[in-house]
């Protein structure tokens, strides 16, 4: 169990050790990633910023998704849920997110773009990995902009999931993997949905 994500990152960090010299870009995926996020690149003394990444949800179950778009427009789709979803009714969600997404750069990264990732360490952060979905597309976000070593860093992930995001990237860390993992929220003591407010304090205060 963790304390909380600000726990969370500072375990998440200790297991990085060996990028502390390797001047990696450390990307958090909001919010629930950005404090654990802030935690690893402090320890890691690297830079840090946010990859603006949105699940896309099923309109009658929002916490369920059948994929997810990155801020580049990487589309990551689960090919067995978009089965019984019309084409137009997935291009309005996408779109709905993508709106998102833009608000969100906006806001939370205050319109500022990606730091350069071509040939660099990137370390993408989240607090867990439920389906994965936005860490894929966030995986290929980094590919296409020719990333050195992508390494994918999380507290807490299912087996399979974390199987499958590990055959995608060059390092995988994962604290915990529960046999019976139902949630991310399960490994957290307090646990609660992150707001922009929350964000844009860790991003101007830095990371104690």
């Amino acid at each position: 169990m963790f304390d909380d994500r600000r726990d969370a990152g500072i375990k998440l960090a200790e297991s990085l050790d060996k990028y502390r010299e390797s001047k990696a870009l450390v990307l958090a995926i909001p919010r629930g990633g950005v404090e654990v996020g802030c935690q690893v690149a402090a320890y890691l003394d690297a830079d840090f910023s946010l990859l603006i990444t949105r699940k896309l949800p099923f309109p009658d179950n929002p916490e369920a998704g059948f994929g997810a778009i990155a801020e580049d427009g990487s589309l990551f789709l689960f090919r067995d849920a978009t089965m019984w979803l019309s084409q137009d009714l997935i291009d309005r969600i996408v779109e709905e997110q993508s709106a998102e997404i833009r608000r969100r750069i906006g806001i939370l990264r205050k319109g500022k773009p990606l730091p350069e990732i071509r040939d660099r360490t990137v370390i993408l952060v989240d607090d867990g990995l439920a389906m994965g979905s936005t860490m894929r597309a966030s995986i290929m976000l980094c590919k296409k902009e020719k990333a050195a070593m992508i390494v994918v860093a999380v507290p807490v992930a299912g087996r399979e999931v974390a199987e499958d995001i590990g055959k995608m990237v060059d390092d995988l860390v994962v604290l915990d993997t529960p046999g019976n993992f139902m949630a991310v929220a399960q490994v957290y003591r307090n646990w609660y949905d992150v707001s922009d407010k929350e964000v844009l304090e860790i991003m101007e205060k830095g990371c104690l």
